[in-house]
């Protein structure tokens, strides 16, 4: 049986809610498609940024995927992997978050 999804929307405001309220203050990029938009999700830490991307695990789980790698990066790597996914998929939302310590401030397995 399929997994229920979420519309993007919702789950952009959830996630940006929760951000808020860890004081990992988020906002909005770039907006995607409201109901079936994929999520980019760009974190700034103290020694560089992360870039995750939603993926599917073997299992079909919802999982994350550090997309720039597990080593921080920095800014024009950023700006550089985020323009390549938005001319694959326009409908892309892209989401930024304060993060210290490099995790968002949502559940999600990272792999």
């Amino acid at each position: 049986m399929a997994e229920a999804r979420v519309k993007a929307r919702l789950w952009v405001d959830m996630a940006l809610r929760l951000g808020n309220n860890q004081g990992r203050y988020g906002t909005v990029l770039h907006r995607g498609d409201n109901d079936s938009g994929g999520v980019l999700v760009v974190l700034r830490g103290r020694e560089g940024n992360w870039v995750l991307s939603q993926i599917r695990t073997a299992e079909g789980g919802a999982a994350w995927m550090r997309a720039t790698g597990k080593a921080p990066v920095d800014q024009e790597a950023v700006d550089a992997y985020v323009a390549k996914q938005r001319r694959y998929d326009p409908d892309l939302w892209v989401l930024e978050f304060e993060s210290p310590d490099g995790l968002p401030p949502f559940d999600g397995h990272i792999v």
